[in-house]
């Protein structure tokens, strides 16, 4: 009994916090969220969702899945789905997100950059080329009515 519950412990992931008061400098990187309410400076690569808290300062590049910053970022930021600003929220660095979110009274001192939206699905393509296809066709047929006319 004691082993099921060691292995389910195990396999449980945690998040990680800067607290308020916290002073921190390096370069971070992990699997799962991080929250930052105090100080942070250096590099942070993250799997999961970076939060800077309202009383958070980051002197930093992020990169992560989802950046929500209520706080102060200084540096670039790279949110491969979502970047979310709230009203609390200060950026003074270049955006590149998938979708981008920016509440009334944020600061943002940067440039964005969205990523390119998805490739159409296989079955989008099939139905252009099945359109494509039809219009040659027309045209083929346009042509030799041109052609029988000019000649007869």
């Amino acid at each position: 009994m004691w082993t099921r519950r060691k292995q389910g412990a195990l396999s449980r992931s945690t998040d990680s916090l800067i607290g308020h008061g916290g002073n921190l400098e390096g370069k971070v990187q992990c699997d799962t969220n991080l929250r930052i309410e105090g100080n942070f400076s250096g590099e942070i690569h993250c799997e999961g969702t970076v939060t800077v808290g309202e009383l958070g300062t980051v002197r930093s590049s992020i990169k992560a899945k989802e950046i929500i910053i209520a706080g102060k970022v200084y540096g670039d930021v790279t949110a491969d789905q979502r970047l979310t600003m709230t009203e609390t929220g200060q950026l003074h660095g270049n955006i590149l997100a998938g979708t981008l979110s920016i509440m009334e009274g944020s600061v943002l001192n940067g440039s964005v950059a969205t990523a390119e939206p998805p490739a159409p699905l296989l079955s989008e393509a099939h139905t252009s080329a099945e359109n494509a296809g039809t219009m040659d066709k027309a045209a083929k047929r346009a042509a030799k009515q041109q052609a029988k006319r000019e000649a007869g």
